[in-house]
């Protein structure tokens, strides 16, 4: 696992060898930025589900000014932190190990919002679509923010949840990327 492009480009990322995380792989990595295109640059980031934070560590290294990084799984988080003191990344994060649906309460009750959030939950679990439920009733996702949600191509994602709508998905393989925004 690496960072494709921007400051930390070309730079190893550590993962947690035989478990059921499973890391973004460098072609959907690649064609997600490529589609956020400047979006990035001074945004707001949300990386829940990060795993070992190799999304939202792209993100800073593509210009976002603040990433959060959320997941429950404290082997994770300690592989997060490793990546992240590596990179003498300190000032512009927060990490948090708690389950996505207090950790989405607590930003909203913080006044939290994000321009983009990423998920990328454990497959086939419907946890997707319940981080959206929360999202939706827990307004942390600025105005003109994106959701992105990776997910199984088998894994059929709705096309509204509350004021969310799906607009866009785009699938390499066997994993799709939708992308949803708020309609209001």
């Amino acid at each position: 696992m690496r960072v494709i492009a921007g400051e930390y480009k070309g730079r190893r990322l550590d993962r947690i060898e035989g478990t059921d995380i499973r890391p973004t792989s460098d072609t959907v990595k690649e064609a997600l930025f490529n589609i956020l295109g400047d979006a990035v640059i001074d945004s707001a980031f949300l990386d829940l589900f990060g795993g070992t934070g190799g999304i939202g560590i792209e993100a800073l290294s593509r210009g976002a000014k603040h990433v959060v990084f959320i997941d429950s799984d404290i082997k994770s988080i300690k592989v997060l932190r490793g990546n992240l003191s590596r990179l003498n990344i300190k000032d512009c994060i927060e990490v948090y190990n708690v389950d996505y649906s207090r950790a989405i309460s607590k930003l909203h009750k913080y006044g939290k919002k994000f321009d983009i959030i990423f998920m990328d939950p454990p497959y086939s679990m419907g946890l997707a679509e319940s981080a959206l439920k929360a999202i939706d009733d827990n307004p942390v996702l600025s105005q003109s923010g994106y959701i992105i949600v990776e997910h199984d191509s088998k894994e059929d994602m709705p096309q509204n949840v509350g004021r969310l709508h799906l607009y866009r998905f785009k699938k390499y393989g066997n994993t799709v990327l939708s992308f949803y925004k708020s309609i209001e």
